[in-house]
């Protein structure tokens, strides 16, 4: 399965602090924002990925992210001239995607909670044949696409920002596919607001009958970082797992020492680079524990 992290945009709802770098560069309490969506992917067991960011980000995301050789995966970059909607990402990555299933993820989300590997390994297994989405509960519901539901608990319509939502269960930034998803991509109309919209995806597998929805409910914490408000609420949210766990989250090198990619040896070699830092510290204590404990 391929990899695609959204990646692109001007982050003007941070202005003034994304008026020179992107929001996806910047800190969520101890590493950048795009750490968090690029480590969901990787426990998802996906190691070849596509970026896909700005002209004039292109060459800050490859100072910060390299070819992704240094963490066991492949990793290259592509740019949206202009922000066309989320569904443009499968036009941009068609050739990347070629006939392989596809998880696309927003470079702005973050997403934890206990069991949500195995949820992850059954949306990779379920996207060969159809496509798999997550749902939150929120208590705005209007800002998102809000799926609509039958008396049965079936999902029957999902629609983006509706003034009137039908539910409170919304459609989150992670969505896997089966390789149709760029054919459907490539018939989309743009809507309302110029952009080709996500929900008209989703909404074309739920009328073939194969759109499969994954519920997140309590005990699991999804995070969208668009505003001041809600990125210190995510650096917050962060800091108190950290700290109260002593255990990181979002981290690619050890996600990748954990799984088999790099050996202790690189893992150092690798944290002793970012110099006297906790997290290097944290990764060097990682690298004298024996591989295969899970991770999130």
């Amino acid at each position: 399965m391929k990899g695609i992290i959204l990646a692109g945009g001007r982050g003007t709802r941070l202005h003034p602090a994304t008026l020179a770098i992107s929001k996806q560069l910047l800190p969520v309490y101890d590493k950048p924002m795009i750490y968090y969506p690029l480590s969901i992917l990787m426990l998802a067991g996906i190691r070849d990925f596509l970026v896909i960011t700005t002209s004039e980000d292109k060459p800050l995301f490859q100072r910060l992210l390299g070819d992704g050789s240094q963490w066991g995966i492949s990793l290259r970059l592509a740019v949206q001239p202009a922000p066309g909607g989320i569904a443009e990402a499968f036009l941009i990555g068609a050739d990347f995607i070629g006939n392989e299933p596809v998880a696309l993820i927003l470079g702005d989300n973050i997403f934890h909670g206990y069991g949500l590997e195995a949820h992850l390994a059954h949306a990779v297994a379920a996207a060969r044949n159809r496509g798999v989405i997550f749902a939150h509960q929120v208590t705005d519901p209007q800002r998102y696409g809000v799926i609509a539901f039958d008396g049965a608990g079936r999902p029957v319509a999902i629609e983006e920002k509706p003034r009137r939502p039908a539910s409170d269960w919304v459609v989150t930034g992670l969505y896997f596919y089966d390789p149709a998803v760029v054919e459907i991509a490539s018939g989309l109309r743009p809507s309302s607001r110029g952009e080709l919209e996500i929900t008209d995806i989703n909404n074309a597998y739920l009328a073939r009958g194969a759109l499969e929805i994954i519920r997140l409910g309590r005990g699991h914490a999804w995070l969208d970082m668009g505003t001041p408000e809600s990125l210190i609420d995510a650096a917050n949210f962060v800091r108190t797992l950290e700290q109260r766990q002593g255990q990181r989250i979002a981290c690619p090198e050890e996600i990748a020492f954990r799984r088999g990619y790099i050996t202790a040896d690189q893992l150092r070699r690798l944290a002793e680079a970012m110099g006297a830092t906790a997290y290097s510290r944290y990764l060097l204590g990682v690298a004298g524990e024996s591989a295969g404990t899970n991770v999130s």
